[in-house]
């Protein structure tokens, strides 16, 4: 038996409306702003969720260490279990990124052991086989006390015939909302806890799979990953989690959980908005200041990824730009001379950062943080003003 999707109250049809609003709108901007900045954006969306999702299990990269990880750079200094996780969970993501318009396609229990096993095959082992439903008991600890079972999840032996029911219902026409579908589906999973490891994030990748395949906004810019990540977010997560029930108890009322991810959706697409705008900000205020400079357009790449990230490494500008290994040395040797950047470190492991004369504008536009609304919130005060 699987959780009932439930009934959304005219708080939630409100909520999911704005969302739904500001989805359309961010799609419609995302046609009319520059490639430049939008592949950034995306690039950027993928590794912050890439890092955020593997933070929640206890494996911390930075989002410019998975960026530069996910562009190929090998000296990046995090330990080799960081490194493994990373990649393996970037492997997946494209993966699944890349089935968001696949036509004949399906959810099956062997596609879920296939994503599973990109996720952790390297970690593979008899105890905590990749790819396979697990073979015995499998517990969440107390984040306060690892001694103490929060939760249990169901008998190995359920595992397959919960996992075919979930794969109809994934299957299944629905008049609901995909989002809320979306939202179900990782609870189901996660609830299941089919494998031996790596549940978490395998619920958070279906959830995020399931938006995919809804087509309205590419994957990368709908996920909330990233927002499940944030610290005070990840204690709620697991609230909600919790509040279902130390076992497998699937006949109850789950509207806190759809609450929960409703909020998710609508903040995360407020970020999205956000960083979109800011980056566009900083990209006005850094060509004024290349146009009076007299820098080449080109470098206004490597100067917007210092504003927006805190630094550029030369094999990112070399492709964002399509430049030879000498033309983007040659650069960045110009913009230090300039003092505009700063190199850190040696050799491959160098990278740069705003030196003294990099644009101050820039850098404070790309600094001041965003304000993000509750949407639960703004829905009371518009039922209570009617």
């Amino acid at each position: 038996m699987l959780f009932p999707t439930p009934a959304l109250g005219s708080a939630d049809v409100r909520v999911l409306a704005n969302i739904d609003a500001m989805r359309d709108a961010l799609r419609r901007q995302m046609q009319t702003t520059p490639s430049k900045w939008t592949d950034g954006l995306r690039k950027f969306l993928t590794a912050d969720a890439v890092a955020a999702s593997n933070s929640i299990e206890g494996f911390k990269v930075s989002t410019i260490d998975v960026e530069d990880l996910l562009d190929g750079e090998r000296d990046v200094e995090v330990s080799d279990e960081n490194r493994a996780e990373t990649l393996a969970y970037q492997q997946m993501m494209t993966y699944i990124q890349s089935l968001h318009d696949f036509p004949d396609f399906t959810y099956s229990k062997g596609l879920l052991n296939a994503l599973h096993w990109m996720l952790q095959g390297h970690r593979h082992a008899a105890r905590k086989p990749a790819g396979q439903w697990r073979r015995g008991p499998v517990y969440v600890t107390d984040a306060r006390d690892a001694s103490i079972a929060a939760y249990t999840a169901p008998d190995a032996d359920a595992v397959p015939a919960l996992m075919e029911e979930l794969v109809d219902w994934l299957n299944a026409p629905s008049d609901d909302h995909p989002l809320v579908r979306a939202a179900m589906a990782h609870l189901h999973l996660v609830s299941i806890h089919p494998w031996a490891d790596g549940n978490g994030r395998m619920s958070r990748s279906l959830q995020t799979l399931m938006i995919a395949r809804e087509g309205a906004l590419a994957p990368e810019l709908s996920s909330i990953e990233a927002w499940l990540g944030r610290p005070g977010n990840t204690w709620e997560y697991y609230r909600e989690l919790n509040d279902r029930g130390a076992t497998y108890l699937p006949d109850q009322d789950v509207s806190g959980w759809i609450r929960f991810n409703l909020t998710a959706y609508h903040q995360q697409s407020q970020t999205v908005h956000g960083r979109l705008d800011r980056s566009g900000r900083v990209w006005t205020a850094l060509a004024d200041f290349a146009g009076n400079a007299g820098l080449d357009e080109r470098m206004m790449s490597a100067l917007h990824d210092v504003a927006m990230a805190g630094r550029v490494r030369r094999s990112r500008y070399e492709q964002s730009e399509g430049l030879s290994l000498q033309q983007a040395q040659r650069d960045l040797r110009d913009l230090t001379t300039a003092q505009v950047l700063e190199p850190v470190g040696r050799t491959r492991a160098r990278y740069y950062t705003a030196g003294p004369r990099f644009p101050e504008t820039a850098l404070e536009i790309a600094r001041t943080p965003m304000t993000l609304s509750d949407p639960y919130r703004s829905a009371r005060e518009v039922d209570g003003a009617e």
